[in-house]
């Protein structure tokens, strides 16, 4: 597979990365060089294999949402906050 100077100025761009000409060359080459190295395990004879989804053994815990009454109401709760509007509470602006 051989990498084009467009797609690495492409990838910059989305990175938000300004690339000098040497910069692009040495990417390029370290790319290559990577896809290389990944390619080797084309090579591999999965024919007998069974795929693997995870390697551990985990399962999703799945429960039913249930709304636990802990004794205190929402306005209680809102009058222990600086700023409240609208039964939410209001925090600066953190953006």
């Amino acid at each position: 597979m051989n990498i084009k100077r467009e797609d690495i100025l492409h990838l910059a761009s989305l990175s938000n990365l300004s690339l000098s000409d040497e910069e692009v060359k040495s990417l390029g080459k370290d790319l290559q060089d990577i896809i290389k190295y990944i390619s080797q395990l084309d090579e591999l004879d999965t024919k007998d294999v069974e795929p693997t989804y995870q390697v551990f053994e985990m399962k999703n815990v799945w429960r039913d949402d249930e709304i636990v009454d802990q004794g205190v109401s929402r306005e209680e709760l809102l009058a222990l906050s600086a700023e409240s509007r609208d039964n939410q509470i209001e925090v600066p602006k953190v953006l």
